[in-house]
Formats: structure tokens, sequence, C-alpha cells
């Protein structure tokens, strides 16, 4: 059989990330703008199912119809794009890239 020896003080170097490298601003500018514009897309959609089921002739019954189906789905939506957003922030720092 083998036997396998493992020394007990291996001497493992301080590793640091480099973030230097010029297309991490580039991912870090286009993942903003795409998390940015989806959560403003899903906002536009929360303001017209909310105020398609809360007012009664704001929209036609095809509208409240469909925002009666979807709100579920809708704030759901929000709180993924709102999960993504915060880890994104978390680990490189929020930047709408304005």
């Amino acid at each position: 059989m083998f036997t396998l020896s493992i020394p007990g003080d291996v001497n493992i170097p301080n590793i640091q990330p480099d973030f230097s490298a010029p297309f991490f601003q580039g991912f870090q500018t286009i993942a903003s703008y795409v998390l940015a514009g989806a959560m403003l897309v899903v906002l536009i959609m929360l303001i017209v199912s909310g105020s398609a089921l809360a007012f009664r002739g704001i929209a036609s019954d095809r509208v409240r119809t469909w925002a009666g189906e979807n709100i579920v789905w809708i704030f759901i939506a929000a709180a993924v794009l709102g999960a993504a957003s915060g880890l994104f922030a978390w680990f490189v720092n929020f930047d709408f890239g304005f």
C-alpha cells in the first residue's frame, strides 16, 4: 500500500489576489450596469403591477390580469436582484460606473 507522509510544519505564504488587471475594472462596470438596469426594470414592473392592482381605472383588464398572475414572481426577482447587488457590493464595491 501507499504511505502518505504529510509534513507538520508547512510554510504557506500569505497569498493576496491581484485586482490590478485592466479587465477587472471593465467587468465591474459592465456588471454594475447590468445589475442597475435589471433593478430599474424590476422597479418599473413593481410600480406598474402594484398600481394596476391598487387602482381599478388606471389599467385595462389584461394588465390587471397580468399583474395579478405575476406580482409574486416580480417580488422574487426584486429579492434575487437585491441579494445579487448586495453580494456584488460586498465583494467588489458597488459602482454604477457614472
